[in-house]
């Protein structure tokens, strides 16, 4: 038996373009409706991957408003569903106002079946993209770890490092920008650990002034400086049997980066005022973004500190460098903020999502995070324009001008996401990107992609 046609909802009143779109589309399953009540009824029972709505619908066929309506109701139902909006002829204002709603396309009559295909097919072809990422975050749970949203070859293999690396009791240094999520694997890294039952500590050594952090980190007995009225562990005592996470361990003052390598080495520690030696049976996890060895080349950071924090070392990579990852968060926070802060967007507008994947992201997931959240507060429509996130042309990476450049710049980008998405499957993403398995190979050798 041949593959079921993909569903096609047209909502159209007049019964000639009824007659003559039913008998466009060969390759659909084409249902037709007349009104709003018959198309959103067709709706939830068909789910089409696609709708074209003509505007102009009874009882109101010379307006828009109850076209307008339907968009409404039917993307607050299935915002997922591609809606090509079917217009008058140089009816822009419409249009526009139709894209901003959050249709997908729109089409200006006379209608020409062919080009409306054309468009069809498109959206179709896209709406089976998205959902087969859906489906691929679903059934790969555990690629992207708990609590860390990501899709890219880059970050799918910082994921299976930390996996590896999560039962032992090696010292981990993660290295990264700041806000590239080093907090989200630390927490990871705890989870899928034997002591995750015990606790998890982290303190930031560039948050907390010198005069105070070492008795943050080693406690303090009664009467050790003015103020210490009672004996209080430190930092490191409270995660005894645990993990201790030093964040921003490159901004470590020099006298407590000799403390902290004689707690690495004898793993005791002794309170500031106090004279007894504490064993700690800890496992310690450093990041920092900063650069360590250039450090340790200016005499700011010891270079045997260095070595024994660093028995494993993970590079996060900046967001701008994880193909498509960018995108995928952006959709997490924008559901996510319209749910808590009670506002009814669907999603981003195509502007917005080629916005998104063509800023640089200097700030990383903790930018895009706020943005995003700014942009939920902020947007008139149902969708986050590039305007609400505010970013303009001006904030994107330059696109070159050569053609060839062009080219080849896009023929690498699809194989990348391709092969992400299909999970290195080599024949599903030759199928996906229309080619044949040599010429996929060649295209793959020309690029120096490896699977």
């Amino acid at each position: 038996m041949g593959e079921a046609k993909p569903k096609l909802l047209v909502v159209e009143d007049d019964p000639g373009l009824q007659s003559q779109l039913r008998w466009s589309f060969e390759g659909f399953d084409v249902a037709v409706a007349e009104d709003r009540e018959s198309a959103l009824a067709q709706l939830r029972r068909l789910e089409p991957p696609v709708v074209t709505l003509d505007l102009g619908l009874p009882p109101d066929p010379g307006g828009v408003r109850e076209g307008f309506a339907l968009l409404g109701e039917m993307l607050s139902l299935m915002p997922e569903t591609k809606v090509i909006v079917v217009t008058g002829h140089n009816d822009r204002t419409n249009a526009m106002q139709a894209i901003e709603l959050g249709a997908y396309d729109f089409y200006e009559k006379p209608i020409d079946p062919d080009l409306l295909a054309i468009s069809v097919s498109r959206a179709a072809r896209l709406y089976e993209i998205e959902q087969e990422n859906v489906r691929l975050q679903a059934s790969q749970g555990a690629v992207a770890l708990d609590g860390l949203i990501a899709a890219s070859p880059e970050m799918l293999k910082v994921c299976r490092t930390v996996e590896k690396l999560a039962p032992t009791d090696v010292s981990t240094l993660l290295l990264g920008e700041s806000g590239t999520g080093k907090e989200v694997l630390v927490k990871a890294i705890h989870n899928l650990s034997d002591r995750r039952e015990k606790r998890l500590v982290a303190i930031n050594c560039a948050a907390i002034p010198e005069a105070l952090l070492e008795s943050e980190l080693f406690g303090y007995e009664k009467g050790a400086f003015t103020g210490a009225v009672k004996t209080t562990p430190g930092k490191i005592e409270l995660a005894d049997g645990g993990m201790l996470f030093l964040d921003e361990v490159g901004d470590l003052p020099m006298p407590l980066q000799a403390k902290l390598l004689r707690f690495l080495q004898e793993r005791v520690i002794e309170r500031v005022g106090g004279r007894k030696e504490i064993p700690v049976d800890v496992r310690v996890v450093c990041a920092t973004h900063r650069d360590l060895p250039e450090l340790i080349a200016s005499g700011t950071f010891r270079e045997d500190l260095y070595y024994r924090i660093n028995e494993v070392t993970i590079t996060v990579p900046p967001l701008r460098n994880r193909q498509g990852d960018a995108v995928l968060l952006a959709r997490t926070f924008v559901e996510r903020f319209a749910q808590q802060l009670k506002r009814p967007i669907k999603g981003f507008t195509q502007q917005a999502v080629l916005a998104i994947e063509d800023y640089n992201w200097p700030g990383n997931v903790r930018e895009l995070e706020n943005r995003v959240k700014r942009a939920v507060i902020m947007a008139d429509g149902a969708q986050v324009t590039d305007e609400d996130l505010e970013l303009n042309e001006g904030d994107s990476d330059p696109h070159p001008f050569n053609l060839r450049e062009v080219r080849e710049k896009a023929e690498s980008r699809a194989i990348r996401r391709a092969l992400s998405v299909t999970d290195n499957n080599v024949s599903k993403t030759a199928e996906m990107l229309g080619v044949t398995r040599p010429t996929l190979y060649n295209l793959m050798r020309k690029y120096a992609i490896k699977v």
